[in-house]
């Protein structure tokens, strides 16, 4: 379907904005950084010549398993979903809403980064929770950053010159959030993400799985609110918590504390990618993206140094010279491993293209 798609995607402090064509080619763009969550100004008028906009949406709870044209009541149930990603959800919201204000008569669908998730099987979504529990709220595993790991699995197959039928792939999105997927054939069947985009690997600010119990005493014994753990481990925990700076990978400099991150973060990393491969009974292929997956060597190296058990290996000069997509797999290593740039405005557009295809062949659904 030949069409113009603005991908916005509207993260915790910035407004990206790509306006693709048919060809993917990126026609013009926007970043707004920081963004307050107003209406954009100064948009280069290329950009509002979008024939269709796709809006990255961080949670789709139990309700979106797939893109969904964007009306009011589709944006009232998005807006509801905000306490799940109370760091994210908002800000997609305010996107939509910008946006709409400035192109309001242009078709518009939300993606959403937990559908991908959408295929998990019950042993891996499902909560070891009470009975009662489950019935009455929709506590299970949703899984994130979906669009990226969809787009990191089909480049991948593209690279190795085949179809994602078959492989066992593991994509480690890797950047201020991370997460892990597992995916059999281009289907998620596990990832690190949980109810909430908190659990998992060790983040920039986010502090990944914690003993529930810690949770717990930190309010009857230690006496912090609700408000204050929430805080504490979305915003101060992480490799910020371990190290002392803002948490950015680029940035940790050195000393025992920034070695302590690291190796925390490493060790979890390895730990997790091990966790994915017994999901998927083996591993053919080891995916790294994400802005710290895509541009730091050195942590794609020691995460494979710990997984030569698996059949993972890296060859030294084409992990440091890989700047873009591309193979880092040593000579005679069975699990063939590369480097993705995230790319999730393409996903967006490649879905946003196929649910107004589906709306023009089926009126009804529109």
């Amino acid at each position: 379907m030949g069409l113009a798609v603005l991908t916005v995607n509207a993260g915790s402090s910035s407004l990206k904005l790509r306006l693709l064509g048919d060809d993917d080619a990126v026609l013009a763009s926007h970043d707004v950084d920081p963004w307050d969550g107003d209406v954009v100004d100064g948009l280069n008028e290329a950009v509002l010549e979008a024939d269709a906009v796709g809006h990255r949406v961080v949670h789709g709870g139990t309700d979106f398993c797939g893109p969904a044209l964007l009306d009011d009541e589709t944006l009232g149930r998005i807006e509801a979903l905000a306490p799940l990603a109370p760091l994210h959800q908002p800000r997609s919201v305010a996107g939509i809403r910008a946006v709409r204000a400035l192109l309001p008569d242009t078709p518009a669908v939300a993606c959403f980064d937990t559908a991908f998730h959408a295929t998990l099987p019950a042993a891996t979504s499902t909560y070891a929770l009470p009975a009662a529990w489950r019935q009455r709220w929709p506590l299970r595993r949703f899984g994130f950053h979906g669009l990226s790991h969809q787009h990191a699995v089909r480049r991948a197959a593209d690279l190795l010159g085949r179809r994602p039928d078959g492989l066992r792939m593991v994509t480690c999105h890797l950047g201020a959030g991370a997460s892990l997927c597992a995916s059999l054939g281009g289907r998620s069947v596990d990832t690190t993400m949980g109810f909430t985009p908190l659990e998992g690997l060790v983040m920039a600010t986010r502090s990944g799985s914690v003993d529930p119990g810690l949770v717990l005493w930190l309010q009857t014994e230690g006496g912090l609110s609700a408000d204050e753990v929430a805080d504490g481990l979305e915003r101060h925990a992480g490799l910020a918590g371990l190290s002392g700076t803002p948490g950015d990978f680029r940035w940790l400099g050195e000393g025992e504390a920034a070695a302590l991150a690291v190796d925390v973060y490493v060790h979890r990393l390895r730990r997790e990618i091990a966790a994915m491969v017994a999901s998927l009974g083996s591993l053919d292929v080891l995916v790294f993206t994400g802005g710290v997956g895509e541009h730091q060597p050195s942590l794609r190296a020691a995460a494979a140094r710990g997984l030569g058990f698996l059949g993972v290996a890296v060859d030294r000069q084409a992990n440091e010279a890989r700047v873009a997509d591309g193979e880092i797999t040593a000579v005679g290593a069975a699990v063939r491993t590369f480097v993705v740039t995230s790319r999730e405005d393409l996903e967006i557009a490649r879905q946003v293209r196929s649910a107004l295809a589906d709306r023009s062949e089926d009126p009804a659904r529109g």
